[in-house]
């Protein structure tokens, strides 16, 4: 051992160990700046709120005007319904390639598409369309999680790529078909547009909706969804931004 470190090594005796444990107890340097502690009475604590949701995608606020997000990328396989327009669809596309997912859409009328792969770089940025039938294995991973977009009309076939860890699918339905049951019951999340009073009865029976559920859907306007889970329920508007207004149009419920 040289001499110099055996000046910084501490004196191997009990005067020596008591004046390293002070100097470990009051700690080393300079003291820090002091602030105020942050405290909350107990009686204050519910109203103690945090702006947050699930983590995902933004798809509009609520009936309180706090944003409602869908998860969208999940370890787990994640079906969604919408019975809607193709203006809701494309924004929930668009925002979640936004997020880095990667996003691919099978359709019969890929020019409904194009502006928006030719606007996101030609489809290099996010967002791929395939013909139905054609999508191939996206390889989706946490690292790269995948969002399909299943625009095939009325009658969808079953798709060649399912949903899987961290890929979801949403199947865009336009109105109810004889198909629709079969979807309604293997998806975790459906949403539902406006709609004609018989459609309405129909996904209040098959659904479980309240009566006050069922007599707003034939009224619903442009933008506004209500989303549905086995035990929740969720009226959402989706505003688009400036950007998205001068990409796909305001909103709308026809194409």
């Amino acid at each position: 051992m040289t001499s110099t470190q055996a000046t910084t090594a501490p004196e191997a005796s009990p005067r020596g160990l008591r004046r390293a444990g002070e100097r470990l107890r009051k700690g080393f340097g300079l003291l820090g700046p002091r602030h105020g502690r942050h405290l909350l009475p107990a009686a204050e604590l519910d109203a103690l709120a945090l702006p947050i949701g699930d983590d995902g995608v933004v798809a509009g606020v609520d009936t309180e005007g706090r944003p409602a997000v869908l998860g969208v990328n999940r370890p787990t396989p994640y079906d969604v319904v919408l019975i809607g327009g193709l203006w809701t669809a494309q924004v929930l596309a668009l925002r979640t390639a936004a997020t880095g997912a990667r996003v691919a859409v099978e359709t019969g009328r890929p020019q409904a598409w194009m502006q928006m792969v030719h606007a996101m770089g030609g489809g290099q940025n996010g967002l791929s369309v395939y013909e139905v039938g054609r999508v191939p294995p996206q390889g989706a991973s946490a690292g790269t999680p995948v969002l399909v977009v299943r625009d095939c009309g009325m009658r969808p076939p079953r798709g060649r790529v399912a949903a899987g860890p961290w890929q979801s699918v949403v199947t865009l339905l336009p109105y109810l078909s004889p198909v629709a049951p079969r979807l309604l019951r293997q998806a975790r999340l459906t949403g539902i547009q406006r709609v004609s009073p018989d459609e309405a009865a129909e996904l209040g029976r098959t659904m479980g909706l309240s009566r006050t559920e069922v007599e707003s859907l034939p009224g619903l306007p442009d933008g506004v969804t209500l989303w549905c889970t086995d035990r929740d329920r969720q009226y959402v508007l989706t505003q688009p931004t400036d950007a998205e207004v001068g990409l796909l149009g305001n909103p709308r419920r026809m194409d």
